[in-house]
């Protein structure tokens, strides 16, 4: 596949495979990407960030979009950029991308 058919959807795909491990849930939902730009030569450039600056699994969360996003087809290298502006928050998340915790519902009437 030449280089030129990389997507920006086909890395977002990939990188939603990618689950941050303090939070349990993946890096795009999360909000921790910023901006993702794929060149005519492989090479493929993601701004991110972690949701603190000294994040203890960011040297982690690196190797794996790097591992996995290396793996597409037509991928030569992959680039990140970490960055800490615009500083991440919760509302950059998206709405469902937190885990729920299990609500039990019962309908009927009250004995």
């Amino acid at each position: 596949m030449p280089a030129t058919d990389v997507t920006k959807e086909q890395v977002f795909a990939a990188l939603r495979e990618i689950e941050d491990p303090e939070v349990g849930t993946n890096l795009v939902d999360l909000g921790l990407i910023y901006e993702v730009d794929t060149t005519e030569a492989g090479v493929v450039k993601i701004e991110m960030t972690t949701t603190t600056r000294f994040c203890p699994a960011s040297a982690f969360i690196i190797e794996a979009v790097k591992t996995r996003v290396g793996t597409i087809a037509g991928v030569g290298e992959v680039v990140i950029d970490l960055v800490y502006e615009p500083p991440w928050s919760a509302e950059m998340a998206t709405l469902f991308s937190f885990k729920q915790p299990s609500v039990k519902i019962t309908v009927g009437r009250k004995p």
